[in-house]
């Protein structure tokens, strides 16, 4: 690959690209790089690069000839090396968002040019007649382009082959799958106090594999939910997971089964509702309390199913066939992460054969309830409840509580 960079700066832009892990991948040749300064192309003597914008207003636009020319350069040794026409990209503020699925996606280019912005900003006529088009690394300022075009030139070059030593180097990364990046941990195993998790010293790589995607969704559900979401849409839940011939799920029927439900029910709850709720309240929700709920809400119609693994209850799920509703699904915190939501998800849609569209309701704050609810096909259905703390003494904070419908198979979900 060849990467040009239209600059006022060419020796800091040369200096990053001579350094480090891309320094060392320059000097092997496994990319091409060139870095440009735009007074070299002005034609006037005091190789002056801007003006003052027509219209008036702060600051200095600059010239669209000595970029111009400084292209057409480009494009003739590009041409002369036999290669494709360069795909011209302007760093400027008013450019579409930067993100790691452009970087693959300009990294499959033979060759690419970044023109740096400046002062107030570069004359419209020049980015018209030769951009292909503009990005923004972010929704803030910065004085130049220069440190826009190094970020995106360095997360285009370390996707070439060879620059980093493996490939699954920066297929974990943050963002190439959508999500960020699990924790990371190195010597000494206990730092003033903190240990490394205990999974990551086991050398069980499925177990660990299982821990970091864990935590790599949580981080991502917490930190940028718009990220969660667009992840979701795209990972649906396709296959779930065997049921191990120790699981089973049960209709309960005896007084055992529906303590040992409130109890998963009670710590569930609380667990859901601490931070959104008033801590007398959230403790008011004991098992006791959780059970004469279940007692009331089964004379109503519902059916309730206990989970248990080895003889050992650890997930709740109930439906409604009067209404085709899913609710109550819960996992004991110790069982979380063996796909036992997505099953007990998939039980309970089973068992409303004559609701094609069942449905249930999530708290908009449950980020981790709703991926599930989504990779398994349920989309946003209306609002249920608004709970509100300028209405409600009960509340903390203010969430909705939202309807989610299972999508038709002709929808192409679930």
């Amino acid at each position: 690959m060849r990467i040009d960079i239209v600059t006022l700066f060419p020796e800091l832009c040369d200096t990053f690209l001579s350094t480090s892990i891309l320094g060392r991948a320059r000097a092997k040749n496994l990319f091409e790089a060139h870095c440009h300064q735009i007074r070299d192309y002005t034609k006037n003597k005091q190789r002056q690069t801007d003006d003052y914008p027509y219209g008036g207003g702060c600051g200095m636009v600059l010239y669209a000839q000595p970029i111009a020319d400084c292209l057409r350069e480009v494009q003739r040794q590009c041409a002369e090396q036999g290669r494709s026409r360069p795909h011209i990209v302007f760093m400027t503020a008013a450019g579409r968002p930067y993100n790691e699925a452009a970087a693959r996606r300009l990294a499959t280019y033979d060759s690419l040019v970044l023109v740096c912005g400046h002062y107030e900003g570069i004359d419209e006529r020049v980015i018209e007649a030769f951009g292909d088009e503009e990005i923004s690394i972010g929704d803030y300022v910065l004085t130049g382009g220069e440190l826009a075009s190094l970020v995106v030139a360095d997360s285009v070059l370390r996707l070439q082959p060879g620059v980093l030593a493996e490939e699954k180097g920066y297929q974990e990364e943050s963002y190439w799958d959508g999500l960020l990046e699990y924790p990371q941990y190195t010597r000494p195993e206990v730092w003033e106090g903190r240990p490394v998790p205990p999974v990551l010293l086991t050398g069980d790589h499925n177990k660990i594999d299982a821990w970091r995607g864990r935590q790599s969704r949580a981080r991502t559900r917490q930190r940028r939910p718009d990220l969660y979401e667009s992840w979701c849409e795209t990972h649906p839940i396709t296959q779930i997971p065997r049921w191990k011939r120790t699981e089973r799920a049960q209709l309960i029927r005896t007084d055992a089964q529906l303590d040992a439900a409130a109890a998963i029910y009670s710590e569930g709850w609380m667990q859901m509702c601490r931070d959104i709720c008033a801590p007398a309240y959230v403790e008011a929700h004991t098992p006791a309390a959780m059970r004469e709920e279940l007692a009331r809400q089964r004379g109503e119609g519902w059916a309730f199913y206990l989970h248990s693994t080895a003889d050992v209850p650890d997930g709740l799920v109930g439906v409604c066939h009067k209404t085709g509703e899913i609710g109550h699904l819960f996992v004991k915190t110790e069982a979380r992460g063996q796909g036992i939501g997505a099953k007990l998800l998939e039980f309970a849609i089973k068992k409303l054969p004559e609701h094609p569209r069942p449905w249930l309701a999530v708290l908009d704050c449950n980020t981790g309830a709703m991926g599930l609810y989504r990779r398994m096909g349920f989309a946003p259905d209306g609002v249920r409840n608004v709970f509100d703390p300028a209405t409600d003494p009960n509340s903390t904070r203010l969430c909705r509580e939202l309807i989610l419908r299972r999508c038709l198979p002709e929808s192409g979900t679930r």
